[in-house]
């Protein structure tokens, strides 16, 4: 008999094609072989575009509406309090992983952003930095934690503290991080028998977060000549090495798909949202701290106010609905006149130098195929993602040229890449028009498995070049 075809996902974290497409010959020798043979190109990443909910839309092709996941945190219930941090119980449709369990077909499932936890499937899964800290609740089985504890001791799920300025410190933890994933990763590729196998890879997420600056020009502290210039571009010459590894364990007909779940570019700063709200006479505050802090609901005359705002990549904004809220004043005959507003001023907005910003103001209503939970009532790009939300309040000025919440030099972007290669897989080369949405329908397809009607991607082979 025939043996059913085999699949390898590797996910690499924040990869721009930056790093990864427009790396010199020769650079990335196992990635450029199988751009070589197969095909590749940018992978449009979610509306937002960051880890979560990205991992999760791809590995369900749904949107995150349909998934009810706009960020790291979600709010649960109308109230005014801090919002629940996401994990895998969110995610509520078939995973991949699971699609193939029913069809009787075997997974490994190693540091996928919220997939734990997730039902009893026929496999293997191990958490990632988005799972608990507990090394004894991270694996599906459990007993897999033991085993990870001898083969790769002191496994990381994350580097703790990826903002910070002790970049000797946070280079030396990612490395450690990234070997102990990829010796994992070959332990279970030897050890178990899979159908599909999807690792992720959180470093290079965390290489952009901490030394873009060094290697971008248009960074405003970069510095031509640091020793940190090559940092990244090193980093990735390591994961490609490593990749090679795992191309070397799989069976020769494997297919193998190279995916991140968003791109990387340079960050400018961050937007003190709640600030601007209350200059345009949105949010009223009873109370206004002497030095930045996170907004306190005690702190709002929520009797008065009809917008806030959460801080992050990009900036969510509420409304503060009359019949939604506890204090809601905002009646629903005045909600969509109040977003169109507060729309055209954020689009009329100009950075720190006068520049008009070109922010895009955007109702989840008209994003997603469905709205599930409680969504933002806009989701607000400040630049083209040039700049973050902070989620600090009470500063002088609403331009932040430093991130609130430790040094950061870059952040996320629209496009992440994909690179496909397989016997079934044409050597198309570049193409573009491919959604993350469509890793999950490839792979099915790839081994010869029906396509579940509900997932909104398409074979990325059907798309031309």
């Amino acid at each position: 008999m025939t043996e059913s075809p085999r699949l390898l996902i590797l996910g690499l974290d924040g990869a721009p094609a930056r790093y990864v497409f427009d790396a010199p010959p020769g650079a990335l020798p196992n990635l450029q072989s199988l751009m070589a043979r197969g095909m590749w190109g940018p992978l449009t990443s979610t509306i937002p575009p960051i880890t979560c909910p990205a991992w999760a839309c791809m590995s369900t092709s749904r949107d995150p509406g349909q998934l009810g996941l706009y960020g790291f945190r979600n709010r649960s219930s109308p109230s005014y309090g801090p919002m629940d941090r996401a994990d895998g119980a969110w995610v509520t449709a078939p995973r991949l992983w699971e699609v193939l369990s029913d069809l009787g077909r075997r997974s490994a499932v190693l540091g996928l952003p919220l997939s734990y936890p997730c039902e009893p499937f026929n496999g293997w899964l191990i958490g990632s930095f988005l799972g608990p800290n507990d090394h004894d609740e991270y694996t599906q089985p459990t007993s897999l934690a033991d085993e990870i504890e001898e083969v790769a001791p002191g496994y990381m799920l994350d580097v703790p503290n990826f903002r910070t300025d002790d970049k000797e410190r946070l280079l030396e933890q990612i490395r450690r991080m990234t070997d102990l994933r990829f010796r994992l990763a070959a332990h279970l590729m030897r050890s178990r028998p899979w159908d599909l196998f999807w690792m992720v890879e959180m470093g290079p997420d965390r290489m952009h977060h901490g030394f873009w600056r060094y290697g971008a020009p248009d960074h405003r502290l970069h510095e031509p000549g640091h020793p940190y210039e090559s940092a990244i571009a090193d980093y990735y010459c390591y994961v490609d090495g490593r990749i090679g590894e795992l191309l070397d364990l799989a069976p020769p007909e494997t297919s193998v798909m190279v995916v991140s779940d968003h791109g990387a570019k340079t960050l400018t700063g961050a937007i003190s949202m709640n600030d601007w709200l209350r200059r345009e006479g949105y949010l009223v505050m009873n109370h206004v701290p002497d030095t930045p802090a996170p907004l306190d609901p005690a702190w709002v005359d929520w009797s008065r106010t009809r917008l806030w705002a959460e801080g992050g990549y990009y900036a969510r904004l509420f409304v503060n609905g009359q019949g939604r809220e506890p204090q809601g004043i905002v009646p629903s005959s005045e909600y969509e006149a109040l977003l169109a507003d507060v729309t055209a001023r954020l689009r009329g907005m100009r950075d720190h130098e006068g520049r008009p910003m070109g922010n895009r103001a955007m109702s989840p209503y008209e994003l997603y195929r469905e709205v599930r939970g409680l969504a933002p009532d806009l989701i607000v790009y400040l630049g083209d993602l040039d700049w973050r939300s902070a989620g600090t309040v009470g500063h002088r000025d609403i331009y932040l040229l430093e991130n609130d919440t430790g040094p950061d030099d870059a952040n996320h972007s629209q496009e992440g890449i994909f690179i496909l290669a397989g016997p079934d897989v044409p050597a198309s080369g570049r193409v573009r028009g491919a959604e993350i949405y469509d890793v999950a329908p490839t792979a099915l397809a790839l081994m010869g498995c029906p396509v579940p009607l509900e997932m909104i991607g398409r074979d990325l082979r059907t798309i031309r070049a």
